[in-house]
């Protein structure tokens, strides 16, 4: 079966944030826009990072946790993830998948030719899985003419439509 690229089911308008980012401003910025992580770009665009939502959960552990004193300007760079696992943009959503699953990462920043193009997330995939079509169903010989049925107690109104 011949998957879809990633680039078929990538978001790219992105939300990026650049490393002298003040952290709170991210913060704000990931709640309003309901997004979970963005990028982190330098001043070329470059891929240099990832912010999330644990990351920013450290701002907390880091001030009262540990009692040190606000400071006036927290930085993205503080907080951002710096080893960022991508994806190219020659593979399918089978491969991104693959990672997703191997990996527990929720959004894959999409590269071709080292630059960033797009990214990835699980709901994207999702989306894709959505759109595609069962190329065989396999019913094994022994089942034929008596295929089992789902119990009811099972039965979704998605798999009654099947």
């Amino acid at each position: 079966m011949n998957y879809p690229a990633v680039t078929k089911f990538m978001a790219t308008k992105l939300i990026t944030f650049t490393p002298d980012a003040d952290i709170r401003e991210a913060i704000d910025v990931l709640l309003k826009k309901k997004i979970s992580g963005a990028p982190v770009v330098d001043d070329k665009g470059k891929l240099i990072g990832m912010l999330s939502e644990v990351d920013c959960l450290r701002i907390l552990l880091d001030g009262p946790y540990n009692k040190e004193p606000a400071k006036t300007l927290v930085c993205v760079r503080d907080y951002m993830s710096g080893d960022v696992t991508t994806i190219s943009s020659e593979k399918t959503i089978l491969d991104a998948a693959f990672l997703f699953v191997n990996s527990g990462l929720k959004r894959l920043p999409v590269l071709e030719n080292g630059e960033l193009i797009g990214q990835i997330s699980r709901v994207d995939v999702l989306h894709a899985v959505a759109k595609m079509k069962p190329g065989i169903k396999h019913v094994p010989d022994s089942w034929k003419g008596r295929e089992p049925a789902m119990p009811d107690h099972k039965k979704t109104h998605h798999s009654e439509n099947a």
